[in-house]
This record gives C-alpha cells, structure tokens and sequence, in this order.
C-alpha cells in the first residue's frame, strides 16, 4: 500500500500547473524568456554567440530570481520591499520620547521662593 506524507502546516503548499512550477513561476519564466531571448537572436550576429548569450543570461537574471527566490515564505520583492524600508524609508535610530501629560493638561503654579527676612 502507498504511504503519502501529508504536511501538517497547508499554507507552505503551493499549486503545481507545469513542469512542477507554480502560476508565478511560469509567468516570471516566461517573461525572462520574452527579454532574454529576442535579445540573444538579434545580438548573436553583431556581438558573438558566447558575448550574446552572457548577456542573454544577465538580462533573464533578475526574472529568474524573482520566480524562483524565497526566504521564510516570503519572495524576492517583498524582502526587497521590507530592506529598502527599512534602510531608506525609516529612520534609522528612534529615539524614545515621552511626553509628560502632567505638563500638558494642567501646568503646576509653582510657588516664588520665600525670601530671607520677608514674611
């Protein structure tokens, strides 16, 4: 009889459509396809074979990378989204500053002091 594993955790699951790839797998595949290829075909000629397919690989690069990429769950533009905010959006040190609601809502009169020999 044949055993399946079943994971207990099912949001780690992700639909399968082709090739074992999910939706957005295959539309970041197909889109570095879509850049990298035209540009081998009509660069091969002018540049070389070996020049035209290093570039084809750095152009479908950052496709590639952010089809396949994922750190704790998370892919590749979301953990770009989160280290520019944090690193250009906010400010670096916070400081801690309370305000006093003593001082706000009703001042303290606070009394002159009491000269010598005057009473």
């Amino acid at each position: 009889m044949a055993f399946v594993t079943v994971p207990k955790d099912l949001t780690k699951v992700k639909n399968k459509l082709i090739f074992n790839l999910t939706r957005r797998q295959i539309i970041c595949l197909g889109i570095a396809a879509a850049v990298g290829l035209p540009f081998y075909f009509l660069t091969r000629s002018a540049i070389g074979t070996s020049n035209a397919a290093t570039g084809m690989v750095l152009l479908m690069l950052p496709a590639f990378l952010f089809a396949m990429y994922e750190k704790d769950g998370l892919p590749l533009e979301k953990i770009l989204k989160n280290i520019i905010t944090t690193k250009y959006l906010r400010p670096g040190v916070r400081k801690y500053e309370m305000t006093n609601l003593y001082d706000q809502d009703a001042p303290v009169l606070r009394r002159s002091p009491i000269q010598k020999g005057a009473q």
